[in-house]
């Protein structure tokens, strides 16, 4: 019997398959089939015993017996009664059926049972005169039958009671995640290989002290099945009883040179368990729990609010807990402070080490403020819930100029706060304009806009939010501020905007702005196609924060492009340096009958024509020209009834003739711009360069009214020399 294969089928928690495959290969050096919530594979007695006792990941280990067609409740009968059930048990065997599945004629579970029962019983009377008992209470064997697409297997249970049951955990607190599935987290944090390097494991909200023990049991080389008092092969007639004690014993010397091992570590400042929670019985619960495991040598359990956690003496560990999500425990409002400061004491205490966030909320899971590099969607009982790896480095993408033209550099920021007091005083000045603009953007229903603007001298920054992402651009700094320091006040300001703002650190995206040479503000460092949609008034559009310097939508002119979509209906309209046509596709919803958008990047030409497509407008009577703007001007000869002159500050780039100056130049743009002006029409002249002084004087043949004040929305107030924008047309009684 020791050499023959045995065809087993192990269950396990849905989502940890793959934990319980790679497990087996570790274990036997045996391949398996992955099959949902199990794996199949064959396995001689011996390694099928070192299974159950070492894996820690499975619920239930079924020898099959046999497999066959079944629809109707006669076919099922007849394949359990051809299965010679006494080289499995004798008569005076107790059993038990558990029986999963349907067909169409048998689609009840307790149906299914009584006929694979009735098939056992009946081949014991028909051979011995009497029959075993059905008992749920202890049974000595435990059969199972699983029935689907028209086929059963039939199987013994050899594990008896599900293997999470470890035998340790006789009490458990209000919400306890089964020990299976904490063995399989500590797995995906990879705690073997770290707890073998030093690492130390802390439980923040330890609960009754799943994690803690089965983490402990990791490294002490514990046997997870070792303490068990009952598995169903026990009473199974194919048991070789001298071979399981053989096992048992190693697994015993195992763990007492494994525990000793882990107190000698212990002395020197490595391997350390230690686990906290607020509710001092909970604590009593854990205490006794880890009595029962053997471990009391080497874990400690303390009451401890979150708020009070601190830093172990260890250089580096693995930070694991699964905090309550509102399910069964706790408002999800109110646990929203709970995330954060579980991320906030991430952040000030464990820089360096690992951690694990377990939740069945993900939305949660994000007010932690950190970066995650792998998530893993699992199952709590029938909970969907997610496990969160963090590197406990907070990082940002920070996107810069290099002084290169056409060349942007996109890299990894790790912050150091220099200053805490510094850092606190720029989240009060934030927390102040998110909670003012907040309720403004929802109520204008405005889905992007800026929430800060070098409001502090401290703080040169733009903060703008886009949906759940936040943009954040960093002004150069003054030549009285060296280069550390600007950098110091960056990252301070980094580390509190996740947790004011309520987003993920992974959600910002930070950029370095400088004065941009020729084409350099609209090129882009790789083909990553970070794209987002948003919606401005109806309009929906392509923004992409990372990609390139500018993010494709500027906010300060929202007013502008929404008097455009007001003015559109029935015109022809001509977007001058055009970019992403944003304000064309105002234009095109507010009615208008033909639009012309002129740019020299076929790149934002093409982003303009996705705009268009993103609306369900057509190209046909919507025209993108590429081109150089101030020689377009020259050659044109269509005329329009509303024209938006937006042009950069400086140009000089390769695709035009000359250099465009706006000072300079605006009054032969303007002047070229109105000889394509229809009477009665509208140019909207608007420029970001804040010394800009437009030449009246020179433009003296037209009606100008500036517009500037009436073009800055609530969230600009602060900065009203963002943009400067001027009505243009001709005067009554003009001709052309």
């Amino acid at each position: 019997m020791t050499n023959k294969l045995l065809s087993i089928f192990a269950t396990c928690p849905k989502g940890l398959e793959y934990v319980l495959e790679a497990e087996l290969k570790a274990l036997l050096d045996t391949d398996a089939k992955v099959r949902p919530a199990g794996i199949s594979f064959e396995a001689t007695l011996p390694d099928v015993y070192r299974f159950i006792l070492w894996s820690r990941t499975p619920n239930r280990v079924l020898l099959s017996l046999k497999e066959g067609r079944v629809e109707t409740a006669e076919e099922l009968y007849d394949l359990v009664y051809g299965i010679d059930w006494s080289e499995h048990m004798s008569v005076d065997t107790t059993l038990v059926v558990d029986f999963a599945g349907q067909s169409r004629s048998i689609n009840n579970t307790t149906f299914g049972a009584v006929k694979v029962k009735d098939a056992i019983v009946d081949q014991f009377r028909d051979r011995t005169g009497d029959r075993p008992n059905v008992t749920r209470d202890s049974p000595d064997i435990r059969v199972n039958v699983k029935l689907g697409k028209g086929r059963a297997v039939v199987a013994i249970d050899l594990s008896g009671d599900s293997l999470h049951r470890r035998g340790y955990r006789t009490e458990a607190g209000k919400a306890p995640i089964k020990e299976n599935l904490a063995a399989a987290l500590l797995q995906r944090c990879n705690w073997s290989d770290m707890s073998d390097s030093g690492a130390s494991l802390i439980d923040p909200m330890c609960g009754s002290g799943t994690l803690l023990v089965e983490g402990a049991m990791i490294f002490c080389d514990k046997a997870p099945a070792l303490d068990r008092a009952r598995f169903g092969f026990l009473k199974w007639k194919q048991h070789d009883d001298a071979l399981w004690k053989d096992l048992i014993d190693d697994a015993i010397e195992r763990f007492e040179k494994g525990l000793d091992h882990c107190i000698r570590q212990q002395s020197e400042g490595k391997n350390i368990f230690i686990g906290f929670d607020e509710d001092e019985k909970v604590i009593s619960t854990a205490i006794n729990n880890i009595k029962r495991a053997g471990l009391e040598r080497v874990i400690c359990v303390e009451p401890q609010a979150l708020s009070e956690l601190k830093a172990i003496d260890c250089s580096t560990g693995l930070l694991l807990t699964n905090p309550p999500y509102g399910e069964r425990l706790g408002d999800v409002e109110s646990l929203k402070g709970l995330y954060r400061c579980l991320g906030d004491k991430l952040k000030s205490e464990f820089e360096g080490w690992k951690a694990g966030i377990f939740t069945g909320n993900v939305d949660l899971g994000k007010r932690i403020g950190l970066r995650s590099y792998k998530q893993y969607k699992l199952f709590n009982g029938s909970l969907p819930s997610q496990l969160i790896l963090i590197d406990v480095v907070p990082e940002y993408f920070v996107q810069t100029d290099d002084g290169k033209e056409s060349e942007v550099i996109l890299s990894r920021r790790r912050l150091r706060v220099a200053n805490p007091d510094r850092a606190a005083m720029f989240a009060n000045r934030l927390k102040k304009n998110f909670k003012t603009l907040g309720k403004w953007s929802k109520k204008n229903n405005i889905e992007c806009y800026r929430v800060y603007d070098a409001d502090m001298p401290e703080f040169s920054l733009a903060v703008d939010i886009y949906g759940e992402w936040v943009h954040v651009q960093e002004y150069a700094a003054p030549a009285s501020v060296d280069e550390t320091s600007a950098r110091e006040r960056l990252d301070e300001a980094l580390s509190v905007l996740p947790d004011v703002l309520s987003v993920s650190a992974e959600h910002v995206v930070v950029k370095q702005r400088r004065r941009q040479k020729g084409a350099s503000q609209y090129e882009k460092h790789d083909q990553k196609a970070q794209r987002m949609i948003v919606e401005e008034s109806d309009c929906k559009l392509y923004v992409n924060l990372i990609d390139y310097i500018d993010t494709g939508l500027f906010l300060d002119h929202r007013l502008v492009r929404n008097t455009i979509q007001q003015q559109a209906q029935g015109k022809r309209f001509l977007n001058l340096f055009c970019y992403t046509a944003a304000a064309t596709i105002h234009a095109v919803r507010g009615g208008a009958a033909e639009t012309v958008s002129v740019d020299m990047s076929n790149t934002y030409l093409d982003w303009g024509k996705e705009n268009l497509k993103l609306n369900g407008f057509s190209e046909k009577g919507h025209q993108f020209v590429q081109a150089d703007c101030m020689r377009w001007l020259d050659s044109a000869r269509e005329t329009f009834d509303l024209i938006f002159l937006d042009p950069p500050t400086f140009s000089n780039s390769k695709r035009m003739e000359g250099v465009l100056d706006i000072q300079r130049d605006h009054v032969a743009l303007i002047e070229k711009s109105m000889n394509l002006l229809n009477n009665g029409g509208l140019l909207i002249f608007s420029n970001n360069l804040r010394r800009f002084k437009l030449d009246e004087e020179a433009l003296s043949a037209f009606e100008i009214k500036d517009v500037s004040r009436s073009t800055i929305d609530k969230d600009f107030e602060r900065n009203t020399k963002i943009h400067q924008c001027w009505h243009i047309k001709y005067k009554t009684l003009s001709l052309k």
